[in-house]
């Protein structure tokens, strides 16, 4: 039976001869996130800020510098504008507090500035209070799921397995954040939820390099522990690469082909796609190598049996 490999078994690749490189690469990264984060910052959605958002269909006849020129005269401020699919585009006017009848008001005097040719898809506006709501619960959102994460791997490895875990998430999020910081592509609710999901994948990721680890302390109970984590991360690199490229091929159909509503979500979730087997592989295993983690010994049939496998 023919058997598709993209990673030979027992792969001998020095995992640990790197991982001082790929720590310092990631305080950079860290780094340059907070960074950018108070200088730059992120191009926060209609949804963290509030204000008004409208869906414009426009004449074939008509380009988004077109757009752009038109509004320039808005009463409101110069809104931002993006091109929303192949005939529309996304106007948004951040942080705009109005009533119905000012709505209205700015509603027409759009329609008066791009002509009568023009559509209007669909108007929303989205308060500043419930703009800042939606920030707070995000934030919980993800610091509940982090404690949880944190609390689940402690209890089925051991405390030092855990903190490292969370620092690898923490990376993952830091990526995705320099990421939106970098290419200043819309963050919104929905990049909120590609984080956890991503989340989810990169500590799917951890947990099974953790599991190797955790079997080999068991087995090879002398063995020097950059040798063992080595050893562990080849064991399952076949696994984590094909899991990895199902993942990734998935998502990056997303990204070509998914709309522009989801353009956020889907870039956010390739980045953590891209992310979660390096964390696990150059960052949470090497770090456990710092920490002091008991090697218990086993019973001597268990350890017969994993010598068997």
């Amino acid at each position: 039976m023919l058997r598709f490999r993209l990673i030979k078994d027992k792969t001998h690749i020095d995992f640990m001869g790197v991982h001082k490189i790929t720590f310092a690469l990631s305080l950079i990264m860290t780094v340059a996130v907070f960074t950018l984060l108070f200088t730059r910052g992120l191009n926060l959605g209609i949804d963290f800020t509030g204000g008004i958002l409208m869906e414009v269909k426009i004449p074939s006849t008509m380009h988004i510098e077109d757009v752009r020129n038109d509004l320039r005269s808005l009463s409101a401020g110069v809104p931002t504008i993006q091109e929303f699919g192949t005939d529309a585009v996304m106007i948004k006017i951040p942080g705009k507090e109005s009533d119905t009848a000012s709505q209205k008001a700015l509603h027409a005097e759009v329609q008066k500035l791009l002509g009568s040719a023009t559509e209007f898809r669909r108007v929303e506006y989205v308060g500043p209070q419930v703009g800042s709501e939606l920030i707070t619960a995000g934030v919980k959102a993800f610091v509940y799921s982090m404690i949880a994460i944190l609390l689940y791997i402690w209890v089925r490895f051991e405390w030092q397995f855990g903190i490292v875990a969370v620092f690898a998430l923490a990376h993952d999020m830091f990526a995705t954040l320099l990421f939106f910081e970098l290419t200043q592509i819309e963050f919104g609710l929905s990049t909120v939820a590609a984080a956890l999901l991503i989340a989810g994948y990169s500590i799917n990721e951890t947990v099974v390099v953790f599991d190797r680890i955790r079997e080999m302390l068991r087995k090879y109970r002398k063995m020097p522990m950059p040798e063992l984590v080595n050893m562990a991360i080849n064991d399952v690199l076949s696994r984590t690469v094909m899991t990895f490229m199902m993942t990734f091929m998935a998502i990056l159909a997303l990204c070509i082909f998914g709309g522009a509503v989801i353009k956020g979500f889907a870039y956010a979730m390739l980045v953590g796609v891209l992310f979660g087997p390096y964390s696990s592989m150059f960052i949470s295993a090497p770090l456990l190598t710092y920490l002091s983690i008991r090697r218990e010994p086993v019973p001597m049939k268990s350890e017969a049996e994993l010598v068997k496998q």
